[in-house]
């Protein structure tokens, strides 16, 4: 079930005056482990009960993260791939992003690291790390 109809599910039952344990009961009952917690269902229940009639999440503070989209982590890629020995800092002035982003790029979602300031999969065997040592 999507959060939202959850949501739904919750209202009604508070507009029925169920308490936040017996609508977690029926949720139990019904959905089984697909069923939401009781301490979101008491949030949802009490924020219904004082007059909220929103279903969507009000908006967060803060600018949104938009610097680990799929395309400039590729675009990151592809600069490491044409020059190795890029530095963090410069990626980051050329894509116009942080440098822990470009840090959290590289190390999370491309799980590279530095080996000897070139960029390199970590997965590599011995062998490979002397072969990159030596093309050095």
């Amino acid at each position: 079930m999507d959060k939202i109809e959850y949501c739904v599910v919750i209202k009604f039952f508070v507009k029925e005056d169920l308490k936040p344990n017996e609508i977690h009961l029926k949720f139990i009952k019904v959905y089984g482990e697909l069923s939401p917690s009781f301490s979101t269902i008491k949030k949802w229940a009490a924020e219904f009960k004082h007059g909220c009639n929103n279903l969507e999440d009000d908006p967060r503070k803060g600018r949104p993260k938009s610097a680990t989209t799929p395309e400039i982590i590729e675009q990151v890629h592809d600069m490491l791939l044409d020059d190795w020995r890029m530095k963090v800092c410069e990626i980051a002035e050329i894509i116009g992003i942080s440098k822990e982003r470009v840090g959290y790029i590289l190390h999370e979602e491309l799980d590279m690291r530095k080996l000897c300031t070139r960029c390199v999969p970590r997965l590599l065997t011995a062998d490979q790390k002397c072969t990159s040592m030596k093309n050095l």
